[in-house]
């Protein structure tokens, strides 16, 4: 079978990470409330639903306001700030969130640039009910393959492995690796209870001090894991895209039938400085999916 390649160089200045279904996100409730209190209102009368939200403190790399970012859109793309809501004013959700004032206006007006969010003069910020397809955020943080209808998919991760090796001359290149070794992790990705795709993922050692080597502690979020607990976030990712025949690996994991066609994506993730942090494959059977790469 002849082989055809496609590469992608996708780059935006933030975004939270992984490719992975919304249920898995283990992010705080923020199931909305009435207002109680002049102080918790959006200023345009009574009766204005007012988020529930967790205060941030210390003691996580993430900056600050990426992890109110973080909360807010999430609780908008699983729907618990459904579609017209009106958000408190900045001075409120600041004192909900315990972060200074500046933290939030920097979430908000992100996710308005976004799409996430609109500003109205006189009434305040609404929630759009957009759903962000054409950003980088919303590419790390859905399974990559939908189904022929275009729907996203929701997938669950099961981890096969993950060990500390020595670095490969090509590894230690490609990471720009200076000592130790690399952390490789091997996990399948299912769909509706059936296998869809395996991926492998390396990364170096010494950039992750403390990493769980138990694949029951492995966090399901794992670019998520890495910004909030060692500051680490993807910025940008080249994909080169090719269509391959199985090989018994793919054949055992996926279940299929014989050597059928398989999609292999071969990435590379950078951090915010641009260093080389992630090398990624990943095989995948499209027998009932599409692979969606939206991006303007």
């Amino acid at each position: 079978m002849n082989r055809r390649s496609w590469q992608y160089h996708l780059r935006a200045p933030l975004f939270h990470i992984n490719y992975i279904e919304i249920g898995q996100t283990g992010m705080p409730p923020v199931n909305a409330k009435k207002a109680t209190s002049a102080g918790a209102g959006t200023g345009n009368g009574a009766g204005a639903a007012a988020p529930v939200l967790p205060n941030f403190g210390a003691g996580e790399a993430a900056p600050l306001y990426e992890r109110v970012k973080r909360h807010m859109s999430e609780a908008i793309l699983v729907g618990e700030w459904p579609p017209g809501m009106m958000l408190p004013n900045e001075t409120a959700l600041a004192q909900g969130f315990g972060v200074a004032v500046g933290t939030v206006r920097r979430a908000m007006s992100d996710l308005v640039a976004e799409g996430l969010l609109s500003r109205r003069r006189k009434t305040g910020t609404v929630v759009t009910g957009r759903t962000p397809h054409h950003s980088l955020r919303f590419f790390f943080q859905y399974f990559r393959l939908h189904r022929a209808d275009g729907s996203l998919v929701h997938s669950t991760s099961q981890f096969l492995g993950v060990e500390t090796l020595p670095a490969t001359q090509a590894q230690a290149e490609a990471l720009q690796i200076r000592t130790g070794g690399v952390i490789k992790v091997h996990r399948i990705r299912h769909v509706d209870g059936r296998p869809i795709m395996h991926d492998k993922l390396v990364m170096a050692e010494e950039r992750l001090p403390d990493w769980p080597h138990d694949t029951a502690e492995l966090p399901p979020l794992l670019y998520l894991h890495l910004l909030e607990r060692y500051g680490i976030r993807i910025s940008a990712v080249r994909e080169q895209i090719t269509a391959d025949l199985a090989g018994d690996e793919d054949i055992t994991l996926l279940q299929l039938g014989g050597r059928e066609a398989v999609l292999t994506i071969d990435e590379v993730a950078y951090d915010q400085a641009g260093v080389p942090t992630i090398l990624g494959w990943h095989r995948a059977t499209t027998a009932a999916h599409a692979y969606v790469n939206e991006v303007r």
